[in-house]
């Protein structure tokens, strides 16, 4: 592989890494597919950024639990379901718009159903 092409996937995983941490504090950003996208970047550029992003304590897990089809666990579940709902019925409440809200709530709906559509485990801790 030469550089030109190991340098842009070294910068597009690392654009999908960051749009996955982001997707961890905003919840209409998904996090697993933006992780897992970078995982395949780096895999096909650097062995160093792959096994760091694997093995990461944060991150790796998200990879790891996908690869192994455990899904997610009930505490993420919760979380992301219900910061999910809170903002937005909170963006409804503060830019009231009839559209709008209707667009929102379908689309909280669409990501809720898929969110409980995944596979539940059991956090060992």
């Amino acid at each position: 592989m030469d550089k030109l092409t190991k340098l842009v996937f070294i910068t597009a995983g690392s654009i999908f890494v960051a749009l996955g941490v982001l997707g961890m504090v905003l919840p209409l950003i998904p996090t697993t597919p933006f992780l897992l996208l970078g995982a395949a970047c780096y895999a096909r550029s650097s062995e160093k950024f792959y096994n760091w992003l694997v093995n990461h304590k944060c991150f790796g897990k998200f990879i790891k639990n996908y690869f192994e089809g455990k899904g997610i666990s009930l505490k993420g579940k919760v979380l992301s379901v219900s910061l999910l709902w809170v903002s937005i019925g909170y963006t409804i409440y503060a830019l009231p718009s009839f559209y709008g809200g209707v667009f929102l709530v379908l689309l909280a709906s669409g990501v809720t159903a898929y969110l409980l559509s995944l596979n539940t485990y059991r956090e060992e801790e």
